[in-house]
């Protein structure tokens, strides 16, 4: 087994069939064939069923994408870990980082110049989403790290979690919303809402707020894992959402959003970050991580954003 014939079957997964696979990488057709037909023998098995319109892998080819996939990310990460430490700050190569809103808002805008100014070179690739979406990335090595709500779900043995922050919330609502000067979660009783949650335990989160209170269940109308979709849908209705806060101070939302200052507490799960066990960042990755710890260690105790009270 050789370590072309890896990225040969990583190609024909992404490419969707064998003719572009090649293509795409250079290799003469004739070649690029016979080459995936000694690997199908030598593990005896097809990795792809062939189809009119292209292949696609078959069971036993998705299992076996999956590890020739994090072999080769563990090889990128290797050759781009060494130019890193051999040109000091000076090599190339890619970070790939999933961050939830929070993250976005909170940690990323004090990270990016530092960041910048140490590694020049490095192209940096962030992701908007939730650990469920990232969780496969994570682990083959495809992406880096995590920083985000922690879902409540049991990890694999190959990742590992930090806790970075405490959750908080506020809710959230459009300027001029007839509730803004509401006081309390009962006053809101009658409110529609939207939610952000990653799972359905998370998203039951909510109403868990408003039994603490003892308050009839909240109206869950809209469920979303978009800061783009949450924006349109409260700057565009009388929906509510809890949130973080960060959102109200962001420059993208604080001519649109205001928090409305009800006096319950409105914990969170915590924010945490997520990393491959077995497998020790770039020196690229481990900076701007280790940056955005630090961020993290110096916001634990936030100014409230406005309108929100304590």
């Amino acid at each position: 087994m050789k370590l072309t014939q890896l990225g040969y079957v990583a190609a024909i997964a992404r490419q969707g069939s064998l003719r572009a696979a090649a293509r795409h990488l250079g290799v003469a057709q004739p070649a690029f064939s016979r080459s995936i037909a000694e690997l199908e023998r030598e593990l005896g098995a097809p990795l792809f069923e062939r189809r009119a319109r292209g292949m696609i892998a078959t069971p036993l080819g998705e299992a076996f994408l999956r590890r020739a996939n994090a072999i080769l990310n563990d090889v990128r990460r290797a050759q781009e870990e060494f130019e890193q430490l051999k040109t000091g700050g000076g090599g190339a190569g890619e970070i790939t980082i999933g961050l939830s809103i929070a993250a976005h808002l909170q940690l990323l805008p004090g990270a990016l110049r530092p960041f910048r100014d140490r590694y020049p070179k490095v192209r940096l690739h962030v992701i908007e989403g939730f650990y469920p979406t990232l969780a496969p990335s994570l682990q083959d090595g495809s992406v880096d790290f995590y920083i985000g709500p922690d879902p409540g779900l049991r990890l694999p043995a190959i990742l590992k979690k930090e806790t970075l922050l405490s959750g908080r919330r506020a809710v959230l609502c459009r300027m001029k919303h007839p509730l803004a000067g509401a006081t309390s979660l009962g006053a809101l009783r009658d409110a529609e809402w939207i939610t952000t949650s990653i799972t359905p335990k998370a998203e039951n989160e909510i109403g868990d707020v408003f039994r603490r209170y003892r308050l009839p269940e909240p109206k869950l109308v809209l469920r979303s894992q978009s800061a783009l979709t949450l924006l349109t849908c409260l700057t565009n209705s009388d929906l509510l959402a809890m949130a973080p806060p960060q959102w109200v101070d962001s420059p993208i939302a604080n001519q649109l959003l205001r928090t409305i200052a009800v006096r319950e507490e409105l914990s969170a799960v915590s924010i945490i970050v997520v990393t491959r066990r077995d497998v020790p960042l770039s020196p690229a990755a481990n900076l701007l991580l280790d940056i955005m710890k630090r961020a993290a260690a110096h916001s634990i105790s936030p100014p409230a954003p406005r309108g929100f009270r304590r």
